[in-house]
C-alpha cells in the first residue's frame, strides 16, 4: 500500500478515535443527557443508551488504527513457536 495513503487512513482513524472518546466521556459525565456525533462525514444525535455501540465502534476504531500501523511500520517483533 501507499505510505501516503495509510498516513492519511491512520490520522482519519486518530480523529474518529478522538470523536468517540469525547462522546463517551461527555455522556458518562452525568450532566449530559445527548451528544451530537460528528465524525467529518457524518453528524448524529447519540444519547446514553447509545453507549454500548459507541464503545464497540471505539474499539472497531482501535483495531483498525493498530491494523494500519502495522502495514505501515510493519511488526513489532519476531514471533516465536509456542512450544
Amino acid at each position: 500500500m501507499d505510505v501516503i495513503f495509510l498516513q492519511a487512513r491512520i490520522l482519519a482513524t486518530q480523529n474518529l478515535i478522538i470523536v468517540l472518546e469525547t462522546a463517551l466521556l461527555t455522556l458518562s459525565s452525568g450532566s449530559t443527557q445527548s451528544f451530537t456525533l460528528d465524525t467529518g462525514q457524518t453528524r448524529q444525535s447519540v444519547t446514553k443508551k447509545d453507549t454500548p455501540s459507541i464503545q464497540a465502534s471505539l474499539d472497531s476504531a482501535y483495531n483498525l488504527l493498530a491494523t494500519l500501523e502495522a502495514r505501515l511500520y510493519g511488526s513489532a517483533g519476531q514471533a516465536r513457536p509456542g512450544w
